[in-house]
């Protein structure tokens, strides 16, 4: 089987899939533009070849380069990055060279924001509702309808960036003021915690493994007030959440992936949505949770989350990952560098010698949405964590 993994050496911890898949015999060709000679060790021994180009974000030079290893190694089987950023890129290739795998028709559905509330009715879950931004006044009535605040976001994008919240109409005017020049959806705002559903699924769209992790209500204003990050890995998965989670994958024909389902879980009622506690659908992400986050639902459901991908892209079933193990509160907390904390590193570890798995600083791609010092810890009682994050995060 031949494998070409887009971007192994970023994010820092995606290495671990093409070692996984090595490991269980596929011929794994690493397409990145850093120059060999700075990859890590672990990143040139998970890979059979390395091709580098000049910049990911040229289609042509990617494009050269997955003909090189066909030529080479004949035809290839998968094509993949798990990473968001290269998911329409990812599925062109595939098109363009027939791999097996979502192609851009299919990949356009679970990247425009818009788009993915049709599937999500499909999977009868409640959607906010939205419309484009065109103009102000169409905004104005759409917002008469709805109320303030609302939410306004690219309808193709990555994570919460370039989203705002429009609190009054002096907002809303300053948005226009600023200009866009991607297509933005407004959609009215929904008070509640954000919940998701991670996994890997296999190629009936059928989950393998999942596990739940519990964020703060905004990570849009984490990115934009640039403000600590706090979340967790949950010990248990809610009934409701898997039953939905369930549904949006056979809804999305998502075959053979690891996903990030996110959703709302309200915390008041709201008409035409659901009673306090209900879910609403937010996001679909067809790739893994973000930054470090494989590695601490590892720590939390003590498993090899990478392990399971390569499993299943080999053989459709899990065979190399015991799931029956003892499972953990696994929290990550993201710290900003304008903050001045009361604890150091070396005093939190002090304090807990075996509970923290990760301490490390955070790329710049990624310290915007997550912090620029992160710890990862993990417990055994949820007490345990909320003390964890309020020392970690205390100042002086």
């Amino acid at each position: 089987m031949n494998f070409i993994f887009i971007s192994p050496a970023f994010p820092t911890n995606y290495y671990n899939f093409c070692d996984r898949l090595k490991k269980n015999g596929v011929t794994v060709l690493g397409i990145g533009d850093t120059p060999y000679q700075d990859l890590r060790q672990c990143v040139r021994d998970s890979l059979t070849e390395y091709y580098r180009v000049n910049t990911l974000e040229s289609y042509d030079e990617v494009y050269r380069a997955v003909a090189f290893f066909a030529f080479k190694y004949g035809k290839i089987d998968f094509l993949e990055s798990n990473n968001e950023y290269w998911l329409r890129q990812d599925a062109r290739l595939r098109t363009d060279f027939n791999i097996n795998g979502a192609k851009i028709d299919d990949v356009i559905a679970f990247t425009s924001k818009s788009l993915m509330k049709d599937f999500y009715i499909q999977a009868n879950i409640p959607v906010a509702r939205y419309i484009f931004c065109k103009s102000y006044e169409e905004d104005m009535d759409f917002i008469r309808k709805v109320g303030f605040p609302v939410v306004v976001k690219p309808n193709v994008g990555v994570g919460a960036a370039a989203t705002y919240k429009i609190q009054n109409e002096e907002d809303l005017m300053n948005f226009y003021k600023g200009g866009f020049q991607v297509p933005y959806i407004m959609e009215e705002f929904i008070e509640g915690n954000i919940t998701s559903l991670d996994g890997i699924c296999d190629s009936n769209s059928n989950i393998v493994f999942c596990d739940n992790e519990v964020f703060p209500p905004s990570i849009m204003d984490i990115v934009n007030e640039n403000l600590e990050v706090t979340y967790y890995v949950n010990k248990e998965i809610p009934a409701d959440l898997y039953e939905a989670g369930s549904r949006v994958l056979k809804a999305f024909h998502i075959h053979s992936r690891y996903f990030h389902l996110e959703f709302f879980r309200l915390s008041k009622d709201k008409p035409g949505l659901g009673k306090i506690g209900d879910i609403v659908a937010l996001e679909v992400n067809m790739r893994p949770p973000g930054g470090p986050a494989p590695d601490l639902i590892n720590f939390g459901q003590s498993v090899d989350t990478y392990q399971i991908y390569a499993d299943i892209i080999c053989y459709d079933q899990i065979r190399n990952v015991n799931l029956n193990h003892p499972k953990y509160y696994c929290c990550f907390v993201g710290r900003r560098d304008r903050f001045n904390y009361k604890f150091s590193y070396e005093m939190i570890k002090a304090m807990y010698p075996t509970q923290i798995k990760m301490h490390e600083r955070m790329s710049k791609v990624l310290a915007g949405a997550m912090g620029d010092e992160y710890f990862a810890a993990k417990f055994e009682h949820f007490d345990d964590v909320e003390k964890f994050m309020m020392i970690v995060l205390e100042k002086n």
